[in-house]
């Protein structure tokens, strides 16, 4: 698995907003709706699929939306590292 933000622990690309060209997605989910994985920075998550998928955890008072199940049990062992990364 990869920290960097090129790579993904799930193999799957970023949810991306604007085109290479600059033109605007506008199939992509608005903002609010979207999270960055504090685990795997730089992977988009649409906040309802990883609530789906069971792929969040509350610190703290805040939640945090995970890329891929192998990002939950890497937040789960030290959270504090990857809070103050986000």
């Amino acid at each position: 698995m990869s920290d960097s933000p090129a790579g993904s622990c799930c193999s799957h690309n970023s949810h991306v907003a604007v085109a290479a060209d600059g033109r605007k997605d506008l199939l992509a989910p608005p903002a609010d709706e979207l999270a960055e994985c504090p685990v795997m920075v730089g992977s988009t998550v649409v906040k309802a699929d990883a609530e789906a998928a069971g792929l969040f955890r509350d610190y703290e008072g805040a939640r945090y939306y995970f890329c891929c199940a192998a990002c939950g049990p890497r937040f789960d062992a030290d959270p504090a590292k990857y809070v103050a990364a986000a």
